[in-house]
């Protein structure tokens, strides 16, 4: 096993990231979804409906960042995640994010559900773990951006764009209310470490409220 994830092709870093995140309650059953770039023009995404622990490198599919045309599957019926608009939109509004990664918690959900209705974002308790996202600051207030839960994925990929265009988050991260955080880095490795951080934060707000 590579020391780093980076060491790894990218499809074979991202099957450990997903039996890492099944063993860890944070990619259940089929949920959740894993993708990193290929190249600067094309990203390899999980396929929709396969159980997570046991994923292997067949089931990626190559897309292109610019369309979202799916330029590359091995296995003819795998179809690509239904949040593969997620991952496209912050592929395109943030060029040197290599990599994206979305799970499904239960403390991720009950932190989320506890904002307000309508809350458009959650606010990270400032603990020693936020340094992660590289918050140099004496207890800062940090805001993770919230999103609402639809069916139509797409809705929630343009409600990203169009916020997001704006103005960029203060972390490379966003949760969708009642569904799970997504998160990205510069690297596979990044994103790995970011999406384990944001896990912790959220695990403690949930722990510190009961």
């Amino acid at each position: 096993m590579a020391r780093l994830l980076d060491e790894l092709p990218p499809r074979a870093a991202l099957v450990e990231i997903a039996r890492d995140f099944h063993a860890r309650g944070w990619m259940a059953g089929t949920a959740g979804n894993l993708s990193a770039r290929e190249d600067d023009n094309h990203f390899w995404i999980t396929a929709s409906s396969w159980p997570k622990g046991r994923l292997d490198e067949l089931d990626f599919l190559l897309v292109r960042v610019k369309d979202g045309e799916v330029v590359e599957r091995v296995r003819p019926e795998n179809k690509p995640s239904a949040e593969t608009a997620i991952h496209r939109t912050l592929y395109t509004l943030f060029p040197n994010a290599r990599a994206c990664l979305h799970g499904h918690s239960v403390d991720a959900c009950l932190a989320a559900d506890r904002a307000k209705p309508g809350a458009r974002t959650l606010r990270l308790a400032p603990i020693e773990m936020i340094k992660g996202f590289d918050v140099w600051k004496q207890n800062p207030k940090v805001d993770l951006p919230l999103f609402e839960n639809v069916l139509d994925v797409s809705r929630i990929a343009e409600d990203i764009r169009k916020r997001f265009a704006k103005t960029a988050p203060a972390i490379t991260a966003l949760m969708v209310r009642s569904h799970g955080p997504t998160v990205w880095g510069a690297s596979l490795q990044e994103a790995y470490n970011r999406f384990e951080i944001l896990e912790f934060i959220l695990r403690y707000q949930t722990n510190s409220r009961r």
